[in-house]
């Protein structure tokens, strides 16, 4: 698969995994996990899409609703959310990920992690994830339901360097520009409970329930590689809005891309860009009865 960034992970792959014989994943499991689970740790969105596949994003609040009644609005409805911070949420569960994670490391020796942490994901039978890419290696580890992923090349066609730099600085979400014809280039895997799918770093992506439930665990890990990169192109995407032209960081060398992440982190010190992330309206809160499962805000 075409990239212009670092391995050691060079194309979509299939682990194995036995996560959800934990007990850790069912129904009632869930449910008393969404009954206590820090309201400032859910993300809660729903897609809308256009002909051309083109994506609109509604967010939503987590409301009062009961973990069994959430649950019901996520298992009717068409959302996708996300519970941040398993490692600390749910450490129980976070254990039984890094079991599952040690053989996938292994399996690639150049993989060296200096920060983990996971996002459980529970996402309705018709939910579609569109078009984005994560500024850090993910392990995808699937539990329940079937999904579909079509994993795109990281060229600057496909992922314009601009349009990373934007997400890095939390100007924008990690949703890039998509066309239809980039589905010709895109390894396309259905990925079946108790399997595992990794990717090269920086990969765009995009994902569908293919009519079930869907319960999934992203393991979001970043080196020193992914952690110099990201500097860079924080630091490029400041230069950029004060009206300076820098190069695309896949020119840099490693110790050019070291020093751009020091300065990325003196710039972030000076709160000099500021995140657009927390300003999104949220718009509804989940509720079975309501078409989609999004019901009116309290």
């Amino acid at each position: 698969m075409t990239t212009r960034y670092p391995g050691p992970i060079f194309e979509p792959r299939v682990f194995d995994h036995r996560i959800a014989d934990s007990g850790l994943v069912t129904d009632a499991a869930l449910a008393e996990l969404l009954d206590r689970y820090p309201a400032e740790l859910f993300d809660i969105n729903l897609y809308d899409y256009d002909d051309a596949g083109q994506v609109s994003l509604r967010t939503g609040a987590r409301g009062a609703s009961s973990g069994a009644d959430l649950l019901e609005a996520i298992q009717k409805g068409r959302l996708w959310v996300n519970l941040r911070e398993v490692e600390t949420g749910h450490p129980a569960l976070w254990a039984e990920v890094m079991k599952a994670f040690d053989p996938i490391k292994a399996s690639y020796p150049g993989l060296r992690p200096t920060t983990l942490s996971g996002q459980l994901i529970l996402s309705s039978p018709k939910a579609r994830v569109p078009y984005h890419f994560d500024p850090a290696g993910v392990v995808l580890f699937h539990m329940r339901g079937r999904k579909r992923l079509w994993v795109y090349p990281g060229d600057e066609a496909h992922l314009p360097e601009r349009s990373m730099e934007q997400v890095v600085m939390r100007q924008t979400t990690e949703e890039i520009p998509y066309s239809q014809a980039f589905d010709a280039d895109a390894t396309v895997v259905d990925l079946e409970p108790g399997q595992a799918l990794t990717w090269p770093l920086y990969a765009p992506h995009r994902v569908e329930n293919l009519s079930a439930f869907c319960v999934s665990l992203s393991m979001d890990f970043q080196t020193w590689g992914s952690r110099f990169r990201n500097g860079a192109l924080f630091t490029h995407g400041t230069m950029r809005a004060r009206g300076f032209k820098p190069g695309a960081t896949d020119q840099l060398s490693t110790p050019g891309l070291a020093a751009r992440w020091a300065a990325s982190v003196a710039l972030k010190r000076t709160g000099m860009v500021k995140s657009r992330l927390m300003d999104f309206e949220r718009s509804f809160e989940p509720d079975a009865r309501s078409a989609d499962g999004a019901g009116s805000l309290a």
